[in-house]
């Protein structure tokens, strides 16, 4: 192959890279979380991983560490870490289960309902500038399309 035809060659891949859903998800993440970051400590005084897991708490509770790992996207050191965060700030309240002697459920406490509520309404913002360039049918669309895409994504179920 001569050095021109590589050239082609690789210049239609590299331009067949930036098409892919998983290149085009990963740049639509980091342009949103770019300004998520900065908008939820002023909106909510937290930072961007602790109000999502304050959002996960409150809409999921009760929860244990384990499941606010899974419903959060995180791993069970990060889940953990955030919860004792939250729970340090006064927004979390975390109990033995009474079922298991070594597991804790996380729940909101008052504070944290107040700041939950306030965390919810920038995440509707958010979405809604995330979103707002769609109409309402490309935003059903998109939905129920990225919810076919991750049922074909998980894992069965044991």
């Amino acid at each position: 192959m001569n050095t021109r035809a590589k050239l082609t060659s690789s210049a239609q891949s590299s331009d067949a890279l930036d098409r892919t859903l998983t290149y085009r998800l990963h740049q639509l993440h980091k342009l949103t979380d770019a300004d998520s970051q900065g908008a939820y400590p002023v909106h909510t005084g937290l930072t961007l991983s602790d109000g999502r897991c304050l959002a996960t708490i409150g809409h999921f509770e009760p929860l244990s560490v384990k499941d606010l790992a899974v419903q959060a996207n995180l791993n069970k050191g990060q889940a953990s870490r955030a919860a004792q965060a939250l729970v340090e700030q006064g927004l979390v309240l975390k109990e033995d289960r009474p079922d298991d002697g070594r597991g804790v459920v996380l729940t909101l406490t008052p504070a944290g309902r107040k700041l939950f509520k306030r965390t919810m309404q920038l995440i509707a913002q958010r979405n809604h500038e995330i979103f707002g360039c769609l109409n309402a049918q490309e935003q059903n669309t998109l939905s129920s399309l990225l919810d076919r895409l991750i049922a074909h994504a998980r894992p069965p179920a044991p």
